[in-house]
């Protein structure tokens, strides 16, 4: 017997607004597939289809439509499968938030003779409804947020405006029409993750690390698994049940626009407002750590692959979660195909030093203490066996640019021996000295706030298909009596990597 209480449990649901040139080509109907898969952990505001470079004059929500109404026909079955606080949303509130954008190219929909489109009016009608960040979803071109915002400035006092702006957070799939980089410009304190590459260069994207192997033109072959985005897996795993069945083959690449949400997943690794932390929808940090402008952009993990070789690589920071977040899909589809929740895998539950959820746990400690991290009280819900793997995710602590990988303390995690403990649930490491991890580098001078170290536990069970979850902790080092500083100053970052 599986308690549905036992389930993941989510407190909070992000706000989420999807707009997609659905129809342009098959990866968007792929997308919007698995997308109503993870409803029960997004509060969904907005259904819009709109156009791109590559459907310039046409909208088809018709496509939408066939999908949530399959999707209606597994609901009871998936409900089955979720925390009840946690209930998955009706079809037909679905279907009442479909709505169209502007059937034109781009900033064609800023002119004055092209009406507000009603997919923009919806926009800004849940941007107001709620002080809570609304998280636009553009997986083809953004001229319903143009239009919105358009509209924002020329009907609203500038401070009101500015407050609706700090609600928005976007996620777009690179440039896909001409007001992307309008937005941008026009409003740079938004929010904004997108990958900056030359027009129709997506092989450089970080988001083509979801499944650009497929497609030949990729950088990292032979560091995936291609064989979980393949034609033959997608028809064993994906392609079965009445929701499956509406999940089309793939032309080009899959699932393009699906990093998106699985940023917003709510596995553990992740943490929606701080893009350069990593998720399974990728890595990404500010182009200006001044946050003058908001834009998050491109960056690279350093993720040994399949043939065991080291990639440093943007798409890395998708493609390294590849098994989790396609196996998490399978299982799920699974889930609406019965209502017994006994016979199919659902993730795991992670709880680290009795942190549970999917916030991270952060703690400050002092420099040269010993740190003791507890996984033991984690539990799977279908009472399979667990495997726990704890690393340090390096990357995220480089992202601002006050210290640089080799200055970075690099953890010794070891497993702690206790019998009443599963094994390798339990890890202990002891931060170095503050000479180490609490000072700045150039200037010598001892720092009371030292390094931030991010430290993930992977908890993985052996149902079919196993099944991961994450707690990510994160260590704010601290110096109170400012020790381990130096009289020598350096005039470069370079200097200081030869001391």
């Amino acid at each position: 017997m599986v308690d549905q209480r036992k389930l993941r449990f989510c407190a909070t649901k992000p706000r989420i607004f999807v707009i997609s040139d659905i129809a342009n080509e098959p990866d968007d109907a792929q997308s919007l597939v698995r997308f109503l898969l993870y409803g029960n952990e997004f509060d969904i505001k907005g259904l819009v289809a709109c156009t791109s470079a590559w459907m310039r004059s046409a909208v088809h929500p018709e496509q939408m439509k066939n999908i949530i109404e399959a999707y209606g026909q597994v609901v009871s079955n998936l409900n089955a499968h979720v925390h009840p606080e946690n209930q998955y949303p009706d079809a037909q509130s679905l279907l009442q938030l479909l709505r169209t954008g502007p059937p034109v190219y781009g900033k064609r929909a800023l002119d004055s003779d092209v009406p507000l489109s009603d997919g923009a009016a919806l926009l800004i009608e849940q941007l107001t409804a709620s002080e809570e960040s609304l998280w636009i979803l553009c997986w083809g071109g953004v001229n319903v947020l143009a239009q919105a915002l358009q509209h924002i400035h020329k009907t609203k006092d500038p401070a009101v405006c500015a407050e609706l702006r700090s609600r928005l957070r976007v996620y777009a799939i690179s440039d896909q029409d001409d007001t992307g980089l309008w937005i941008r410009v026009q409003y740079p304190d938004i929010f904004f993750i997108c990958s900056v590459h030359g027009w129709n260069n997506y092989a450089l994207a970080t988001w083509t690390g979801i499944s650009g192997d497929i497609g030949g033109d990729f950088r990292d072959g032979g560091g995936p698994d291609t064989t979980l985005v393949s034609a033959p897996w997608l028809k064993k795993n994906i392609q079965v049940g009445p929701l499956g069945a509406v999940y089309p083959n793939s032309k080009f690449l899959m699932e393009g626009d699906t990093p998106t949400f699985l940023y917003l997943i709510q596995n553990g690794l992740g943490r929606p407002q701080n893009p350069e932390w990593g998720s399974w929808g990728g890595r990404y940090v500010p182009i200006d750590v001044s946050l003058s402008a908001r834009h998050y952009a491109d960056c690279a993990d350093r993720v040994v692959g399949l043939d065991g070789r080291t990639y440093v690589s943007n798409q890395a920071t998708i493609w390294r979660w590849r098994e989790a977040y396609q196996n998490d899909f399978a299982a799920r589809m699974q889930w609406t195909l019965s209502a017994d929740v006994a016979s199919v895998n659902h993730a795991p539950v992670p709880i680290v030093n009795g942190s549970k959820g999917p916030e991270p746990l952060l703690i400050s400690i002092e420099a040269s203490e010993n740190v003791i991290l507890d996984g033991s009280s984690s539990y799977d819900p279908n009472g399979n066996e667990l495997k726990f793997s704890w690393f340090q995710y390096r990357e995220p602590s480089t992202a601002w640019g006050d210290v640089i990988d080799p200055q970075l303390v690099k953890m010794d995690i070891k497993p702690v021996e206790d019998v009443k403990a599963l094994p390798g649930s339990k890890v202990q490491f002891v931060l170095p000295g503050p000479e180490k991890c609490a000072i700045d580098f150039v200037t010598g001078k001892a720092q009371s706030k030292g390094q931030v170290l991010h430290i993930i536990l992977e908890v993985k069970n052996n149902g079919s298909p196993c099944l991961y979850s994450y707690k990510r902790v994160v260590i704010h080092v601290t110096n109170e009596k400012l020790l381990g500083g130096r009289d020598r100053a350096f005039e470069t970052v370079m200097d200081t990597l030869e001391v």
